[in-house]
């Protein structure tokens, strides 16, 4: 007669701590386990209805600002500080960490502050900005001496222009930097004048970004609809890509060099691929007034946007609608936004005169996690994947508490949009021409003119 013998080692089945939970052995033939897709379902619509439970996105809000933020520039160098410009010309540095302002120039510009940027290497922490005096200043929390009266620090270098700043980036690794105004000017950070100027055809330019990855290339929007991509190696333009109304914001992915995002006067935010802009790679809609900033995540696979609607969302690069929605009772019109450098965070600067602090993921709670924890959020992610198209659960994760004017706002445009699709649905059966539908990733895109 044989008999088999069950062996288990004692090391595997012996608890660390009082605390642990037994270890039993389980086996997982399918055919033990009848109602095992039922017991999954039950468990991911109580995720579901957890993650919703404790989202709460909002951490802090940073005042000390006396007028509206209206530029604002984190330090790759530094995760914890952030450099936020106002109305009224001053400029704060954050401490993100003690939700404190560390340094501050009270009158760094006459008038609004347009820009700011840090300016790369991690050697110094000098950063530039510039305003609607026509001035480019360097800044340093270190090197900067203060004034006579006791306050206000001194620059530790200033660059004056012919006309009034509208935007400012510094390039990746050499010591370059661009301005917008009527027209995008290339210093030197050693040079009183600038040593390059590029123009296309713009009256007004509203932003400038260089590219961090392809760092010869930068992009430009301008109030005439247009976005111009130039090479600074030739010092000439790119392409030219003109739209229905004008962009006000540009972020280039940092992970794939030729993709960015533009935030339009039309509701919408557009990705394109620098390569092939005759159009857009995808179209993100949800907000009901313009989008004035955003930008992409360190890992390039998410966007967020602020809005004039008084809202912030954030958007997986790959879907046509944002995952969440951000809003505060006293958050007036959202004029910057920023994704922190651990991917953990968001930022929002409004004319309310307050610097937000948001989780990047509402219900997520920071901290250090034992390894049962996390397993079991982990399992609890897989579950919710696996059922997001059953109706209970994707109702429970996509609902959200939406402020009464952005609602209302939300079904008008929803009217107006189907009323539009069905007026050029009918012209199009009637019409004996025969045109073919126009994707909506063309729609937005009058024409496109390559050098």
């Amino acid at each position: 007669m044989k008999i088999k013998a069950l062996s288990r080692s004692t090391t595997e089945y012996t608890r660390e701590t009082k605390s642990d939970i037994q270890k039993l052995p389980r086996n997982i033939d399918p055919e033990l386990h009848p109602l095992e897709r039922a017991r999954e379902y039950k468990r991911a619509l109580n995720a579901a209805k957890l993650e919703r439970m404790f989202a709460k996105p909002f951490l802090a809000s940073l005042s000390g600002h006396i007028d509206g933020i209206y530029s604002m520039a984190k330090n790759p160098w530094d995760l914890e500080s952030v450099v936020t410009g106002s109305g009224d010309g001053e400029l704060r540095m954050w401490s993100l960490s003690s939700h404190e302002t560390v340094w501050r120039a009270p009158e760094a510009h006459r008038g609004i502050v347009k820009g700011v940027c840090n300016i790369p290497g991690g050697e110094t922490d000098r950063f530039l900005s510039v305003g609607t005096d026509k001035l480019a200043k360097v800044w340093s929390r270190s090197e900067s001496a203060v004034a006579s009266d006791g306050i206000t620090p001194e620059t530790v270098a200033t660059y004056t222009g012919k006309h009034a700043f509208s935007g400012i980036d510094h390039h990746r690794n050499r010591p370059l930097f661009a301005t917008s105004s009527s027209l995008i000017e290339i210093w030197d950070v050693d040079r009183s004048e600038p040593i390059t100027n590029l123009t296309w055809g713009a009256d007004t330019i509203n932003t400038v970004k260089m590219n961090q990855t392809e760092v010869n290339v930068l992009a430009t929007c301008g109030t005439d609809r247009s976005i111009i991509l130039y090479d600074l190696r030739t010092n000439s333009p790119l392409a030219k890509l003109v739209m229905t109304l004008s962009t006000n914001a540009i972020s280039w992915n940092p992970m794939e060099a030729f993709m960015f995002a533009t935030a339009n006067e039309d509701h919408n935010v557009y990705t394109f691929d620098m390569r092939r802009m005759d159009h857009a790679v995808n179209v993100l809609r949800d907000h009901v007034s313009a989008v004035m900033d955003v930008d992409y995540s360190p890992t390039g696979q998410e966007l967020v946007s602020g809005s004039y609607d008084r809202s912030v969302r954030l958007w997986d690069v790959n879907k046509g609608h944002s995952r969440d929605i951000y809003h505060a009772k006293r958050m007036q019109r959202v004029f910057c936004v920023k994704y922190t450098l651990d991917n953990n965070y968001v930022l929002s600067g409004s004319d309310d005169s307050n610097l937000r602090l948001w989780r990047a993921r509402a219900s997520q709670r920071m901290g250090a996690k034992s390894n049962r924890e996390r397993s079991a959020i982990e399992y609890a992610d897989k579950l919710k994947d696996r059922f997001a198209y059953v109706p209970e659960v994707r109702k429970v994760l996509q609902h959200r508490n939406v402020p009464k004017g952005i609602k209302k706002a939300s079904r008008t445009k929803q009217d107006m949009l189907q009323s539009r699709k069905r007026k050029e649905e009918n012209t199009r059966k009637h019409d004996k021409s025969g045109k073919p539908r126009v994707p909506e990733r063309k729609k937005a895109i009058l024409g496109v003119t390559n050098k």
